[in-house]
């Protein structure tokens, strides 16, 4: 890469036109599928992420959502913003901190009616036990690095 073409990316960088990455729900490498294929409205109805099947498929955030059964793609295409992880899947409690990690579905909390993923269950703990205050910070940090869901 030539030495122009660094500087210019490196001020874009600096100006904040570049985001640490791109504001969707990124699907998941191997599923294809937003929050690796597991059904969002699960983890509200049956309190555990559930695998989704693929008849019953919903395109929203910029990926597409795969349900266990019809009756949760209808809640979640009626209001998708309730059963989807906040911060567009990034995890809590390093967005608190100011920066973008992927959440693991099977390491969240339902916070506030919101779910919301953490990269360990160190930060899961961290993030609850002071939710108010880091729940504010992360939303705060959302936008900057990103970890905003496209509509």
């Amino acid at each position: 890469m030539c030495l122009s073409a660094v500087l210019l990316l490196l001020t874009c960088v600096c100006a904040g036109k570049v985001s640490a990455r791109q504001k969707a729900f990124v699907p998941d490498p191997i599923t294809g599928y937003a929050i690796g294929g597991h059904d969002p409205v699960s983890f509200f109805v049956d309190g555990y992420p559930r695998k989704g099947q693929r008849k019953h498929q919903y395109k929203w955030g910029g990926a597409e959502w795969i349900f266990v059964n019809e009756g949760n793609k209808a809640a979640f295409e009626r209001d998708p913003e309730a059963y989807a992880p906040l911060f567009a899947g990034c995890g809590g409690y390093a967005l608190s901190e100011g920066f973008a990690t992927a959440g693991n579905p099977f390491i969240y909390a339902v916070v506030d009616g919101r779910l919301v993923f953490f990269h360990s269950v160190v930060n899961r703990f961290l993030f609850v036990v002071n939710k108010s205050h880091l729940l504010k910070a992360a939303s705060e940090n959302a936008g900057n690095v990103g970890c905003v869901p496209l509509n």
